[in-house]
């Protein structure tokens, strides 16, 4: 009874987003990463954060992946690396990538982005929780959140606790507090069983 009741729920939210009738959490990502002030965003392809970059490209006005102001980067350093140095030209830079990314990433976001003081937001798209389908996974992923606090790096949490409004909030304040700050602040999003999907 509760497995039907819970389907019936996924599936009329799922056409509730179609309706647009309900925002997506995808939809809220990119409203808050806009509304952070971002110039510009690089995204590391995953299919887990394949809606927010639809969404992205799609506010913006691009298609198949790209936009004027969102395209692809091949790995996660290079992207804090290209993002990273736009405040250095006067602009402000997102990321959007996959938490276990940040194994990549942690030599520029320390040597770089931290150490010069480069605003930059990140949302992530956390891995190995509550409906991961990757056994392996969460050997890093469980302590990304303790390893960027670590090393200076701000984070929040969002989940499926929170609806979509609180999402697009809590993105556009860590891209402000990023800036307020002078360094790079990570929002880490648990995308699995939002949407009325699976990701």
């Amino acid at each position: 009874m509760l497995l039907s009741l819970t389907s019936t729920l996924l599936a009329l939210s799922g056409l509730l987003l179609k309706e647009g009738l309900l925002t997506s959490y995808a939809a809220a990502v990119a409203k808050g990463v806009w509304a952070a002030g971002a110039d510009l965003v690089g995204y590391v392809p995953s299919v887990s954060v394949a809606p927010v970059i639809g969404e992205l490209v799609g506010t913006s006005g691009g298609q198949d992946g790209v936009s004027d102001r969102v395209f692809p980067l091949s790995r996660e350093e290079e992207a804090v690396g290209v993002l990273g140095a736009l405040p250095l030209a006067g602009k402000f830079g997102a990321i959007v990538m996959q938490d276990n990314g940040f194994g990549n990433a942690l030599t520029a976001l320390t040597t770089f982005t931290v150490a010069y003081h480069l605003p930059l937001l990140i949302v992530a798209n956390t891995r190995g929780g509550l409906g991961e389908y990757n056994s392996m996974i969460h050997t890093f992923s469980q302590h990304a959140s303790r390893l960027l606090e670590q090393v200076g790096v701000p984070v929040f949490d969002l989940d499926r606790r929170s609806g979509p409004d609180d999402w697009a909030a809590v993105v556009r304040e860590a891209g402000t507090h990023a800036r307020m700050t002078f360094r790079p602040v990570v929002v880490l999003a648990q995308f699995w069983a939002t949407d009325g999907e699976m990701a």
